[in-house]
C-alpha cells in the first residue's frame, strides 16, 4: 500500500431539531428554560478527518457534509466525490466502520473505478478507534448543546462554527487521533 497518502477517517451521525440537552450554569433561582418547537425533522452529517501519513506538518484536514434524511450508498458516493475534490486527487486511504452502505456491492464497484481511493475497515464495535467519534462528541457538547434551532440550516451553521473552532486549534484534531492510540500512521 502506498503510504504517501492521506489517512481519512469518515463517520456519519444523525442530528435533529430537538436540542441536545446539556447542563449549564446560571445564577441561583434562574433556571434556564430551553424553548423549542417539537419538531422531529432529521438530517444526517458525514465528517471526514484526514491526517497525512508521512508529513504531519501538512496538518489535519476536516470536512463535513449535511443531507436531509439518512445516508445510503448513493449518498455516501456523493460524499466521497466531495472528498475527492477536497483532497484534489491526492491518494486517500479511507477508514470507516462496517455500515452496510459502506461495503455494498454498488459501493465496492464504484471504489474499484477510483485510482485515488483505498478502503480500510475499522474492527466491529470499536468506535474508540475512530477519531471522528471524538469530533462528534466535541461538537455535540459545545456548538450543538442546547441548540433549539428552527431550521436544519441552524444546525448546519452551528456545526460549521464548530469546525472553524476545531480548525483554529491545530492541536485539537491531532488530540482526537492521539486519544484513539493510533499514533504510527505511516504503519498503515
Amino acid at each position: 500500500m502506498n503510504t504517501r497518502a492521506w489517512i481519512v477517517f469518515l463517520d456519519e451521525s444523525g442530528v435533529s431539531l430537538l436540542p441536545q440537552i446539556r447542563r449549564t450554569y446560571s445564577p441561583r433561582g434562574r433556571t434556564p428554560l430551553l424553548r423549542h418547537r417539537l419538531n422531529w425533522k432529521r438530517a444526517s452529517m458525514a465528517r471526514a478527518l484526514g491526517y497525512h501519513s508521512t508529513d504531519p506538518d501538512r496538518g489535519a484536514r476536516l470536512c463535513f457534509h449535511l443531507k436531509p434524511g439518512s445516508y445510503d450508498t448513493a449518498g455516501l458516493i456523493e460524499v466521497l466525490e466531495q472528498v475527492k475534490v477536497f483532497y484534489r486527487g491526492e491518494r486517500v486511504v479511507l477508514v470507516w466502520d462496517g455500515l452496510s452502505a459502506h461495503w455494498s456491492r454498488a459501493m465496492r464497484a464504484w471504489v474499484a473505478e477510483q485510482d485515488w481511493l483505498t478502503l480500510e475497515r475499522l474492527p466491529a464495535y470499536a468506535p474508540e478507534l475512530n477519531p471522528v467519534e471524538l469530533l462528534w462528541s466535541s461538537l455535540k457538547k459545545r456548538e450543538l448543546a442546547n441548540l433549539a434551532g428552527d431550521h436544519l440550516a441552524d444546525v448546519a451553521d452551528a456545526t460549521e462554527q464548530g469546525i472553524h473552532r476545531i480548525n483554529a486549534n491545530p492541536r485539537l484534531p491531532w488530540s482526537f487521533l492521539a486519544h484513539t492510540g493510533l499514533t504510527g500512521l505511516d504503519a498503515l
